[in-house]
């Protein structure tokens, strides 16, 4: 894995494409605040990782290992700590230079955006697993309803992991392949093609593609 960003998903908007004379839909994702926490090597702990923390809070809102682990390294408290992993100590950066920002990628790359994805609240099999329901003619009076559930007379009961009605939403997701359209340094915002999971101001987590690379 390479180093990427944490961020904020700002919302979304269009950039046009004057050359090819397209409209290209974006999502503004913030990442101001990235903070070098710790440095992690193989000879110490076992593996080569980059600690990054993001979006700063109130101290007294963490516990006393929290407060430890932020004092230790300098660094003041954030509400989001996320490792990058790498496969050795020479692929690491230099994490005493500068504070990680938006410069990190560069448009035309490709990247994968991990959130979380809204929240939809209590639903029925239809639109939490697209069951084609039941059908709506006269006299019918299943429409939307999963039908039978049961496993007749043995074992009696219903099986673990069926598909029924609950809360849906708030499923971490990643989304692969999307193209860097713009990097503006200057606001420390990042512009992706297409849209990200999560709802304006959610967390999401910006790293190189794992499956695509820039030509």
């Amino acid at each position: 894995m390479s180093l990427g960003l944490l961020g904020k998903k700002i919302g979304m908007t269009r950039v046009f494409d004057a050359e090819a004379g397209t409209s290209i839909p974006v999502t503004v994702i913030c990442v101001a605040g990235n903070e070098f926490l710790q440095t992690k090597t193989t000879e110490t702990d076992g593996y080569s990782a980059i600690q990054i923390g993001y979006d700063d809070q109130k101290e007294f809102r963490l516990n006393l290992p929290q407060r430890g682990h932020f004092g230790k390294h300098s660094v003041s408290a954030k509400k989001l700590v996320k490792e990058f992993r790498f496969e050795n100590d020479a692929d690491m950066p230099n994490t005493e230079e500068s504070h990680p920002g938006a410069e990190l990628f560069e448009a035309g790359q490709w990247v994968d955006v991990l959130g979380t994805t809204k929240g939809k609240g209590f639903q029925g099999v239809v639109k939490r697993y697209n069951f084609a329901g039941q059908p709506d003619s006269h006299g019918h009076m299943m429409h939307r309803r999963p039908g039978g559930v049961g496993a007749g007379t043995w074992p009696g009961r219903i099986w673990k992991n069926k598909k029924m009605p609950g809360r849906h939403g708030v499923y971490n997701r990643t989304v692969q392949n999307l193209k860097v359209v713009q990097v503006r340094a200057e606001d420390n915002v990042v512009l992706v093609s297409g849209a990200v999971p999560g709802h304006k101001g959610a967390y999401v987590t910006i790293r190189p593609a794992v499956k695509k690379t820039a030509k």
